[in-house]
Order: structure tokens, then sequence, then C-alpha cells
């Protein structure tokens, strides 16, 4: 029953609760390093380590010392530089093992420090914790590594779509930001269909 459920928040930060498709959190990278599949990855790949790095490190900080000592209000900005530090990390590995990677991910690796993403994953986690008490330190990573997951879903399948649109014939009134916005929300609405898989196993 407890792996059962592991899998079903797994599954869920994946699919029906989808940081970018569902939540829509994390839009500026999602539409501004969409565009190349391989750029789309490296990006993804980052923002899931930094999720993961910071759900382990926030939710020990607010359960065991902001909480615990009425400093719950000083949590976002807490959260905040604990990502920026994270962020520094991985912008000095990317330099100096992946300079391909971190010279075409460009300003938007430092801007992961501000997506509001990676800061969402924290607190909504502290927020579910505080909703359902069996929701604990292990789930909450299940959620960051699953959020993650889905940044990638969404980027790379994105990525994809983006390619497949500048080969077709586009009005030219909806070419550029337009006709991007109306595919993303259509991979959006995509994403709907699977909310019976997730509720079948909550269930």
């Amino acid at each position: 029953m407890y792996i059962k459920s592991l899998i079903a928040v797994f599954l869920a930060s994946i699919l029906t609760e989808n940081y970018v498709l569902n939540k829509f959190l994390g839009i500026c990278p999602f539409l501004g390093v969409s565009k190349k599949l391989n750029t789309a990855l490296g990006m993804s790949l980052s923002v899931t380590f930094v999720m993961i790095l910071a759900t382990a490190t926030t939710w020990p900080i607010y359960t065991y010392i902001l909480k615990p000592n009425d400093l719950a209000y000083l949590q976002t900005i807490v959260f905040i530089l604990v990502i920026a530090a994270l962020v520094q990390l991985v912008e000095t590995i990317l330099k100096k093992y992946i300079p391909p990677l971190y010279n075409s991910l460009g300003i938007y690796l430092p801007l992961i420090t501000t997506n509001c993403a990676v800061l969402g994953v924290t607190m909504l986690v502290i927020e579910k914790g505080a909703i359902d008490l069996s929701f604990g330190y292990v789930q909450s990573l299940t959620n960051a590594f699953g959020a993650g997951i889905g940044f990638l879903v969404a980027m790379v399948l994105f990525a994809g779509v983006r390619q497949r649109i500048e080969k077709c014939d586009i009005p030219k009134f909806m070419q550029g930001l337009p006709i991007t916005l109306v595919a993303a929300s259509l991979v959006a609405v995509s994403f709907l269909g699977f909310q019976g898989l997730v509720e079948g196993l909550l269930g």
C-alpha cells in the first residue's frame, strides 16, 4: 500500500499535476528553451536535479528549524536562498564538465533561481504535508522527482511540437508567439486524459 501511494504521487506529479502544463509554473523556460531538443533536455535535467536537492534541503529546514521556532514566515526567503545556492552549484558543474550545454542554456540557467516551478515544488510539498499528515519526507522527494520528470516530459514533448510547427505553413498572423501558445495549450489539454489513471491508483 505504501509503495502504491508513492507511485500515485509520482505519476500525479508527472501527469495530472504537471507543474508546467497543469499548474502553469516554469512557463518562462518552457517557452524560451524548448526550441531545440538538446537544450530542452539539458534544461530539464538541470531543473530536475535542483528540484530534488531543493526539496531534500528545504523540507528538513522548514520542519525542524522554521516551524518549531515560529519562523515559518521566513519560508519563501529561505527557500529562495537555498535554491540560489543549488543553482550556483549546477552552473559551476555544467561550466566545468559540460561547456556546450552551459553555453546553449545561456541566461536561462541562472533563471532557474527564480523559476517558480522549483520554488512551487518546495512550497507545495509543505502545503500537502499540512493537509495530509502522511505526506512526509519520502513523499516530498518522490513528488519533487516526479515534478522534475514532468517538467522534462513537457519540455521534450513541446520541443518536438515546435520543431514540427517550423516545417508547417502557418498563417502570418499566427506565426511566432500565437501559434506557440496555441500548441502549448493543446499539449496541456492532452494531459487531462491521464486523470482516471491516477484516480484509479489512489482508489
